[in-house]
């Protein structure tokens, strides 16, 4: 195969990002850990936080002080996993799955790189179809046309490529305008969504929701585990794609810190609102269009700043993904500049957008499902990687470009098999804690355990992580040079 090379430098602010997945030099590494605060911030402040929140008390029948742990625990918990991540982007300043083939192998890496690409595109599916209805619900207030996406099909689409074409706008420009955007776009939409909050807060049932009695143990470890995989865990595979522009010298705690702190803090209130709301009224949990149902318990003098708030927090979460799943495809081995993959991913959204408008009957459940369903392989590529991690302190930058046989991260056939076997093991042991369903309906997969104590309490994805990392470390663990050259003289 010939050597995987694109262009270099991520540019100026006005200018398109031309480095596609080689890492990036040294004396480019310029960034700070107040620039992943303000990513991550900015990624987590989109209305899906709120449906989640309304699971809690909904389904899981939690109360509001175990629904606000659950977020810290699940939302920052899972966060901090993306810094720890995120310090393997600052060692090798490369894109998370690029880095991953010096664990995989370059070929072996195919597997994990493509589920990766399958989470980013579900997401921004569901950050696309969700923003259409905020577009169809504004269009509804201004000029008096239907909301019905089914019933409007044409103005369905022209909501859909809006979002698109704001999407594209500012991924494809790439690292250092999502950077910009990112911070001063989270005071504005920020401010609205705070704005937003007080009156969603004024019509809470404060009685309802003081006498609503505590939720099992099994509830809250089952809640932790839904909102970390609708949350840090479907991050993950991201957390080097920015963190690969950090200064070298960066300590790892600032990294972590870092992620888990500007994902955690507006997760934590907005999940922890969505709870508030769902107290007495379970609407927003059961709601095949929760942008309308929050829409609905505003005064409707108050619906457009909360349109717009809910569709800024959405964009602002689909630019990190697309630029995140632009950079997975390019590792896939799509010969292409990253900014024509960045075009690649949205067509695939765009139709998931329409099918989940014009076709399906339901949108939450199947999201639902989704993240579920992909939690298992990412958990299982985030042991291996982690426990990967442990040792190795340098990525060969020549040879995470060499696909050709003979490099040093070729091994055995292109694949370590070691590092893809744990990764295949701890798969097919977490489906067997786990249970599959969509929304109400019967269950489409039953894991052979899932009836067990690990799989009703919802620890099947912990089982997952143990036992990737353990046998991937059982199977020798970091293989090749995995200190720099000069450290290893020294």
């Amino acid at each position: 195969m010939a050597q995987d090379t694109t262009t270099l430098s991520s540019g100026t602010l006005t200018t398109i990002e031309q480095r596609g997945i080689e890492p990036v030099p040294h004396d480019e590494r310029n960034g700070a850990p107040g620039a992943l605060f303000w990513v991550w911030f900015a990624a987590n402040i989109s209305i899906l936080g709120l449906p989640l929140g309304a699971t809690l008390v909904a389904f899981q029948r939690l109360n509001i002080w175990q629904a606000l742990l659950v977020a810290v625990i699940g939302a920052a918990g899972s966060f901090a996993v993306v810094g720890v991540i995120s310090i393997a982007g600052r060692r090798g300043g490369a894109p998370g799955l690029t880095l991953s083939r010096a664990v995989f192998g370059v070929r072996g890496n195919i597997g994990p790189t493509a589920v990766s690409l399958l989470s980013r595109l579900g997401w921004e599916t569901v950050n696309t179809t969700t923003a259409a209805f905020v577009l169809l619900s504004l269009f509804t207030i201004l000029f008096g046309t239907n909301g019905d996406a089914k019933a409007n099909p044409v103005l369905t689409i022209v909501a859909i490529l809006v979002f698109v074409a704001a999407t594209v706008l500012v991924s494809g420009l790439g690292h250092a305008f999502i950077v910009a955007v990112q911070k001063w776009a989270t005071w504005v939409f920020g401010a609205l969504n705070v704005f937003v909050a007080v009156f969603l807060i004024v019509r809470v049932n404060w009685d309802v929701v003081g006498s609503q009695p505590a939720g099992p143990v099994a509830a809250l470890v089952i809640g932790v585990g839904t909102i970390a995989a609708g949350t840090g865990i479907g991050w993950a595979t991201a957390g080097a794609d920015i963190a690969r522009y950090t200064r070298t010298s960066v300590k790892a705690g600032a990294l972590i810190s870092a992620s888990a702190a500007g994902a955690g803090i507006p997760l934590v209130v907005l999940v922890g609102l969505g709870a508030l709301v769902s107290a007495g009224d379970p609407t927003l949990a059961q709601a095949g269009d929760p942008v309308a149902a929050i829409r609905d318990l505003l005064p409707s003098w108050m619906a457009i700043p909360y349109l717009i708030a809910a569709f800024g927090g959405l964009l602002l979460s689909n630019h990190l993904s697309v630029y995140s799943a632009s950079l997975t495809t390019l590792t896939l081995g799509v010969k292409v500049p990253r900014v024509w993959a960045v075009g690649v991913d949205v067509v695939v959204t765009t139709l998931g957008a329409m099918y989940f408008m014009l076709v399906a009957d339901g949108f939450y459940a199947p999201f639902i499902t989704f993240i579920s369903v992909l939690a298992v392989p990412i958990t299982a590529w985030l042991g291996v990687f982690t426990a990967d991690m442990l040792r190795r302190r340098w990525y060969d930058p020549t040879a995470l470009l060499d696909l050709r046989p003979g490099g040093r991260y070729w091994y055995r056939g292109g694949v370590a098999w070691g590092a893809l076997g744990a990764w295949v093991v701890a798969i097919v042991v977490g489906f067997l804690f786990t249970s599959i369903q969509v929304g109400s309906a019967h269950p489409i997969y039953v894991g052979a355990l899932s009836d067990s104590w690990i799989g009703a309490n919802g620890l099947g994805w912990v089982v997952t992580f143990v036992v990737a990392a353990a046998a991937y470390l059982l199977t020798g663990g970091a293989r090749g040079q995995v200190v720099a050259p000069t450290e290893a003289r020294s």
